[in-house]
Order: structure tokens, then C-alpha cells, then sequence
């Protein structure tokens, strides 16, 4: 191993590190007049770092003795990451030009980069240890996020919620970690090999119960609906869209790697855990009148459907994962771009009701938010349809078919209820509709962002198997 290597595969790494740096700087010396720049310097920065790694070095390596490695497929997920982080960021402008939270701008920009960076070390993780680092890495400077408007909509609360149920996630992942180092003599993924015996099975379910909170699936989803809640809107739809993508992402590849010999075991539970997920998440969301927990509920259910891809454990399924989580964090960075200008311009309207009549006073962010909650549900032509195609099709494909079918149910219900929230703002009148409005740029450029994906990556899922092709070197 050279310098070469390290600039060559840890290419993303090193960038994002240069650019929490410079925000950092920036942070401490910028002068008061300055200040006004600082959202539009961390866009370009974010901008810059983006392009950079966009197009993946297409050969494999490692680092480190194998503690890191890199292949063409986590270079995507991480460029996907840092897009929909700076969709956020273009989303954050007008809250974080409010009086209370004006001054600590700089702490929003470096906490969210510090999750990424811990996001793109779990994602490259070739060790128990880096992995669970990185992991630390991307919740401790999370549970700050949350509670960021401590004062205002229970933020404060949330965070401590979150706070206290990651702790409680990770003592047990490191638990079952402990159970591997013991059995297998070391923590590099590639050196484990497991036979299935009773404390291997005790680490798999540790192990799984950690990443499982990390994912909000059930019964690991407790804190969701009331952190989703109190946290700033921004924040909320970063946790439910980047956060879980790293997580999903990184549980196949670990399953994968290192839980392989113990792929029944595996299978079995992650059978379970999809069908409590979805079905249970789809009939909580029914009763929900706050949208921000709705969307809670709805997205611990999309967590189960992306599990349909970790549960095939194959090229197909891993790359139809990948697909799902882009096209769902369109639709979904869309639907909390909105909620979150309607905030700002409300004094805090976010129950279900309060979009009654929403079309009548601002239609084009009404159709917007109707085809991102379409495409959530699955319906034609839009992108979530084909998503949500291709992971049917991975499971099924693996011998799923009592799964795929539970799941296809569900979506009946998933509809049911994404079309209680296009009737209040199509058909039932309000009293006091939300006043027309216009957003920022930054926000009106992020959901145009998100509009072309929700409307165009169902039609660039016809080179999707050439994608996955060239992402694993097949």
C-alpha cells in the first residue's frame, strides 16, 4: 500500500473530510457580514465534492490490511448519499435564516457532514471495528440534529430518545460483535468463518437488532414516529432518507460477506421482520393525523420493502436495493421539502387536516407532492412503480413467493392511505387553507431535482441491468 492507493480508493472520504474543514474554517474566522454566505459556500462545496467522485474508479482494492475496501458499487451509494444530502441543503436555507437558529448554521452544515463521513466509512468497512466506528460516527452527531430546535417542538426530547435507544442498539451490536471476535478470532471480514453455532446465531441476532434500529424496521422502530416528530423538518427528512440508505446498504453487504454460511438463519429472520414491518407500519400510518408522523409509518413500511432486496441476497437483489433507495429518496426529499416550506410559512401547519384545500392556493406544490406519494405507493408510470418492480422481482426470483404476495397486499393499504392525504388537498375543502406562498430557490431547485427523479428515473430503469452489470464488474 502506497499514498497513491489511499488518494485513489479513498477518494470520497478524503474530499469530504477537505470540506467539513473548510466550512469549519470558515465557521471560526468568517466576519459577521460574511456570514451570509456560508449556505451558498456549502453547496458549492458539497457541488464540488459530488462531481468529483461521481464517476467510480471501476477496479477493485482494499486498504489498511483489508480494514478498508473499495468497490464501484459503494463509490455509487456514496455519490447517491451526498446527492440527497445536498437536496437538504438546499432544503435547510430558509429555516436556518430564522432568529433562533441563524447563529448556529455552522454547527447544522459540520454535524450533517460528520453523519455522512461516518455513513461512507460504514459503507467501506472491511473490519468489525472500522465499521462500527463509522457507525458511531454517523448516530452521535445525528441525535444533535434532532435535538437542534431544543426549544421548540419537543426537538429536545426526540433527541434524547434517540440518543438513548441508539446507546442501547449499538451495546448490543457490540455485544454480538464480541460473540464473532470469540468464535472466529478476528474481525476482518474476510478472515470469518462461521460454522452456525448457537453463540454465532446469538451474534446474528445482535448484530441484526443494532443495524435493525439503525433501519427502523419492527420491532426495532419505537422512537421513530416521535423523533420524526419533534425534530426540525430538515433533519426528519435526512434521518429517514440518507441515514436509512447507509444502513440498508451496509446490512447486505455484511450479510453477504460475513453471515453467508448462516444464510438460512438470516433469511428466516429477515422473513419475519419484513412482514411485522410493512404490515404493522401500514396500519399505524392510518391513524395518523400529524404528517410528520405519517411519514414515520410510511417509512418504516419502505424500509421492509427494501429489505425484499437484502432478503435475495444476490447481484439482482443488491443492485434493485440501490435502485429503490435513489427513487425513494426523490419522492420522499420531495414530499419533506414540501412540509417543511409549508412550515416555515405557517407557523408550523403539519397535520393532515391542514392541507385541506392545499390545491386551491398552491396547486404546482400540491401536484408535486401527489406524485411523489404516487410513486411511494408504487403506481404507474412513475418511478416508485418500477422500484418497487425490480425488488419483487429479486425476491422472488430467491423462492419468496408467500413474501412477495404479503407484500403486494400491503401496498393496497400503503395506497389506501398516501390517498387520504391527496383528498385533503384535492377534494376536501378548508376553512382556512394554507395561504399561497413562495419558497426560496434553494428549495424551488430542490424540488425540481426531485420532480425529474420521481418522473424520469422510471424511465432510466431500462439500462438498469446494464448498471448493475458494470457496478459489479459482471
Amino acid at each position: 500500500m502506497n499514498y497513491s492507493e489511499i488518494f485513489h480508493f479513498m477518494r470520497p472520504e478524503l474530499t469530504l473530510i477537505v470540506t467539513i474543514a473548510l466550512l469549519f474554517l470558515f465557521d471560526l474566522f468568517a466576519p459577521e457580514r460574511l456570514r451570509r454566505y456560508f449556505h451558498p459556500l456549502a453547496c458549492v462545496l458539497l457541488t464540488v465534492q459530488i462531481l468529483v467522485n461521481i464517476v467510480p474508479t471501476p477496479d477493485s482494492g482494499q486498504l489498511f490490511g483489508g480494514m478498508y475496501q473499495y468497490e464501484p458499487m459503494q463509490s455509487i451509494v456514496k455519490s447517491m448519499l451526498a446527492i440527497g444530502t445536498f437536496v437538504v441543503f438546499l432544503q435547510s436555507n430558509e429555516w436556518l435564516r430564522r432568529e433562533d437558529t441563524a447563529h448556529k448554521r455552522g454547527e447544522f452544515y459540520l454535524l450533517t457532514l460528520s453523519t455522512l463521513l461516518g455513513m461512507y466509512f460504514m459503507i467501506s468497512a472491511g473490519n468489525f471495528l472500522m465499521f462500527f466506528l463509522g457507525m458511531e460516527l454517523a448516530s452521535i452527531p445525528m441525535a444533535c440534529l434532532i435535538a437542534f430546535d431544543k426549544y421548540r417542538h419537543n426537538s429536545a426530547e426526540a433527541g434524547a430518545k434517540y440518543i438513548l435507544c441508539a446507546l442501547f442498539s449499538s451495546g448490543l451490536m457490540l455485544y454480538g460483535i464480541s460473540f464473532i471476535y470469540g468464535t472466529a478470532g478476528t474481525l476482518y471480514f474476510d478472515d470469518i468463518r462461521l460454522d452456525g453455532s448457537p453463540l454465532q446465531i446469538m451474534a446474528l441476532v445482535f448484530f441484526f437488532s443494532g443495524l435493525g434500529f439503525k433501519l427502523s424496521l419492527v420491532p426495532f422502530h419505537l422512537w421513530t414516529a416521535d423523533a420524526y416528530q419533534g425534530a426540525p423538518t430538515t433533519v426528519t427528512s435526512y434521518l429517514s432518507v440518507i441515514s436509512k440508505g447507509s444502513a440498508a446498504f451496509v446490512l447486505m453487504t455484511i450479510l453477504i460477506k460475513v453471515f453467508a454460511p448462516m444464510v438460512q438463519e438470516w433469511r428466516t429472520i429477515l422473513f419475519v421482520v419484513i412482514i411485522l414491518s410493512i404490515t404493522v407500519a401500514n396500519l399505524f400510518a392510518i391513524r395518523q393525523q400529524n404528517l410528520k408522523r405519517f411519514l414515520a409509518f410510511s417509512s418504516i413500511s419502505q424500509a421492509g420493502y427494501i429489505m425484499l432486496g437484502v432478503i435475495g441476497g444476490s447481484a439482482l437483489g443488491m443492485t434493485s436495493l440501490v435502485y429503490y433507495i435513489l427513487v425513494y429518496m426523490a419522492a420522499n426529499l420531495a414530499i419533506f421539502g414540501i412540509v417543511s416550506a409549508v412550515e416555515q410559512h405557517t407557523d408550523g401547519k403539519v397535520c393532515i387536516e391542514d392541507y385541506n384545500g392545499f390545491y386551491r392556493t398552491n396547486p404546482k406544490l400540491a401536484v408535486l407532492m401527489t406524485l411523489s406519494l404516487f410513486s411511494l405507493a408504487g403506481i404507474p408510470p412513475f418511478a416508485g412503480f418500477f422500484s418497487k418492480f425490480f425488488i419483487f422481482a429479486a425476491a422472488f426470483k430467491e423462492g419468496f413467493h408467500l413474501l412477495v404476495f404479503i407484500a403486494l397486499l400491503n401496498t393496497v393499504i400503503s395506497l389506501y392511505y398516501y390517498l387520504l392525504v391527496v383528498k385533503a388537498m384535492f377534494i376536501t375543502p378548508g376553512e382556512h387553507p394554507i395561504p399561497t406562498f413562495r419558497s426560496d430557490r434553494g428549495t424551488r431547485l430542490s424540488l425540481a431535482l426531485c420532480t425529474a427523479g420521481v418522473l424520469l428515473l422510471g424511465i432510466a430503469s431500462v439500462v438498469y441491468d446494464s448498471i448493475g452489470a458494470f457496478a459489479f464488474g459482471m
